[in-house]
């Protein structure tokens, strides 16, 4: 085999753990290639959050078995539930990888079938021993590095942004979220590790690093369920933030989604001692109605929420806040609806991720009822698409005239760049600039989805 594709679906996670398989195969000395040239070698990395990203996972899956010229390999969170979704697709020349732990062992015999033996990566801490038995009688039994078998990152191919999986694994109740079936071992990387990946990734050029996992509030922790943990709060990822933002070089640190009591006073000590952490703050809202968030086995009501907002804009000076929404949830009346319309107004959103409900095979809220008809979720999810593009604009007017710096990278063929507080910008007088470089600017003008500034000296 000479050479690879990689097709990556889903989260940040996701996309982390695509960067490991891409430099697995290098170093066993595979070239990556993209469409339309053929690989050797195809690889799936699946979601399976949602029916829409599954039937796409399938399609890809399709298709990469009748373009790739030796294998593919099918791995990610759709061949790790028991959903029979990816029936008749295991073909002969088909590997899927139903248990993540095999995949790094799996592809590497793939690479080079005539291997004795499993070589570990120079940078690996804990081991485990595996015994695998992958498609076309391919085994192998030996020790394999933990988690999965792959090195540190030293680069983020393809992005400005480097994302950092520091924590995996969920055992949550929420009643619609098929997570917990996929990725149900609890993992969190230790700190030294973090801080070695932090430091690769930054000698490889990458200016921000976005701390991400499956529930990063629970870094450190044996169980995401808060009632669980001994104090009922968690410092752990605080001092993570601490020894991450004193890496030499590192200009920019954003984290992923958070729950509200995930946002302690702990961790905004954190923000405020360090001026690379950014005043960017992502909450899994989901609702505004306490009726809805109940059925959905959330962790926090909305008074929790407002607490946290309240505690966020206390410290942090004009912080983006964003969230993410589900619309149409079973039950969901017209007064659940204005309450997340009058949330969202209260709380004044940078941006709001909206996402329509469907039912999810192997989920409890897929036998939840009443539905909501799917003209009504079109019409509530429109409604606030309106409402976030107003709550957007509002937010950045604040800052016309205002000077920021700049991460800039590439977007549909031009070069513009991520103010401190994530929303865009466009540089007008940018005929020198390429990608991945911090540039101060002026805030000049407040447009439609983003901001156009101008470079300033000093």
């Amino acid at each position: 085999m000479k050479t690879f594709s990689i097709n990556t679906l889903g989260c940040k996670v996701n996309q982390y753990e695509s960067q490991q398989i891409r430099q697995l195969l290098e170093r066993l000395s595979l070239k990556q290639v993209f469409y339309p040239e053929k690989p050797d070698l195809a690889v799936i990395n699946t979601c399976c959050v949602t029916h829409t990203a599954s039937a796409k996972s399938r399609q890809y899956i399709r298709k990469a078995a009748k373009t790739a010229k030796k294998s593919t390999v099918v791995c990610g969170c759709l061949p790790a539930v028991n959903t029979g979704e990816l029936s008749g697709l295991d073909e002969k020349n088909v590997h899927i990888i139903r248990n993540r732990f095999n995949l790094a062992v799996t592809l590497t015999k793939i690479v080079q079938p005539d291997s004795p033996s499993w070589t570990k990566p120079p940078h690996s801490i804990n081991t485990l021993t595996t015994t695998i038995k992958a498609k076309n009688n391919l085994k192998i039994k030996g020790e394999m590095p933990f988690l999965h078998g792959f090195d540190q990152l030293t680069s983020f191919n393809g992005h400005t942004r480097a994302f950092l999986k520091v924590q995996d694994g969920c055992d949550g109740p929420c009643s619609y979220c098929i997570i917990p079936k996929a990725r149900p071992d609890i993992y969190s990387k230790p700190a030294e590790q973090v801080i070695n990946e932090v430091k690769a990734l930054v000698t490889g050029g990458h200016k921000e690093i976005v701390i991400t996992g499956v529930c990063l509030g629970a870094y450190g922790q044996k169980t995401v369920r808060r009632k669980k943990w001994p104090k009922q709060t968690n410092d752990n990822l605080s001092k993570l933030l601490d020894k991450v933002a004193a890496i030499k070089n590192l200009a920019r640190i954003r984290l992923s989604s958070l729950e509200p009591a995930d946002v302690t006073e702990q961790l905004l000590d954190a923000f405020c001692r360090h001026s690379n952490i950014m005043p960017h703050l992502h909450l899994s809202l989901q609702s505004g109605s306490d009726a809805i968030l109940k059925k959905m086995a959330r962790q926090y009501r909305i008074d929790d929420f407002l607490r946290t907002v309240e505690l966020i804009k206390e410290r942090l000076d004009r912080p983006a806040i964003t969230c993410d929404l589900i619309v149409g949830f079973p039950g969901e009346t017209d007064s659940d609806f204005e309450k997340i319309v009058e949330l969202a107004n209260k709380v004044g959103f940078s941006k709001m991720h909206i996402f329509s409900f469907s039912p999810r095979k192997g989920t409890a809220a897929a036998d939840m009822h009443p539905f909501i008809n799917s003209k009504i979720i079109k019409e509530r999810s429109e409604i606030l698409r309106n409402l976030n593009d107003e709550l957007g604009y509002k937010f950045r007017e604040q800052f016309t005239g205002q000077h920021d710096t700049i991460l800039t990278e590439s977007k549909n063929g031009k070069v513009l760049g991520r103010s401190s507080r994530y929303f865009y910008v466009n540089i007008t007088n940018n005929n020198s600039l390429t990608k991945n470089e911090l540039v101060k600017v002026k805030l000049i003008k407040n447009l439609k989805t983003e901001m156009s500034a101008k470079m300033v000296k000093g």
